[in-house]
């Protein structure tokens, strides 16, 4: 099933199956490692394929993914600090505290 999916794909992101979005316990139980990555998984994925997440995870994806050159989620963090610096400064000019 999702060897199909994941063959298509240029980026993949990836977010923990969030347990606040479920009415019941066992129902997020049931669905909370439904959708794990791993290197086997990513097997099928294209070799230039992305894959993202905003971390911190939980077990989403196995930690044998981290190596993997598509692995982009340790960058992707590096660079929002960058992106969020930018943006302080922006508000701070704007508001005309600098």
């Amino acid at each position: 099933m999702y060897r199909d999916s994941i063959s298509k794909l240029d980026i993949l992101y990836m977010t923990r199956v969030q347990k606040e979005r479920f009415f019941s316990e066992d129902e997020y139980l049931r669905m909370k490692d439904y959708y794990i990555l791993n290197k086997e998984k990513l097997d099928f994925a294209k070799s230039d394929m992305y894959v993202l997440h905003p971390l911190p995870r939980n077990n989403e994806i196995a930690a044998d993914v981290d190596d993997d050159p598509r692995a982009k989620y340790f960058e992707q963090v590096h660079n929002a600090v960058f992106v969020r610096q930018a943006v302080i400064l922006t508000l701070l000019k704007s508001a005309g505290t600098l």
